[in-house]
């Protein structure tokens, strides 16, 4: 069973910068940079994609295709978490529409998380489900 509203590539990238901000921020690593390398995490770079770009642009863009490869910074662990953790609850998302498809993937992006805060953030997702935390909102939402 397909998903009812499949993610985009933007939709991904963009969730994925916010978890690694939030990991990044958790595992005392510099959050701004986490949230950029995740930015460019998906993107398959080569000289030929960013032979158009200016040289200072396609080094920066470069340096961060090369240190989330790398994951030899606090940062790059952190994004590559980030990438992992919002597939997992990409996963949770999809099996509440119903597919029945989804445990592999839940599996296999479980066992990849490195730092304790994602692993920490996805225990979380898995018990409370990807809509607990609008109904808690809700609950606490102070009267005006």
């Amino acid at each position: 069973m397909p998903p009812l509203d499949p993610e985009s590539i933007a939709d991904h990238s963009h969730r994925t910068a916010v978890i690694a901000s939030a990991v990044a921020a958790m595992e005392g690593a510099d959050p701004q940079r986490a949230a950029f390398l995740a930015l460019f995490h998906d993107s398959q770079v080569t000289g030929d994609q960013t032979a158009a770009l200016p040289g200072p642009l396609a080094d920066v863009v470069g340096s961060a295709v090369a240190e989330y490869e790398a994951r030899d910074s606090a940062e790059s662990v952190c994004a590559r978490d980030a990438d992992k953790l919002e597939c997992l609850l990409q996963a949770v998302e999809y099996r509440e529409q119903g597919n029945r498809h989804t445990q592999a993937w839940v599996d296999t992006s479980l066992a990849s998380l490195k730092t304790a805060s994602a692993k920490r953030l996805a225990e979380e997702a898995l018990r409370r489900g990807p809509l607990a935390w609008m109904h808690r909102a809700r609950e606490e939402k102070p009267e005006l």
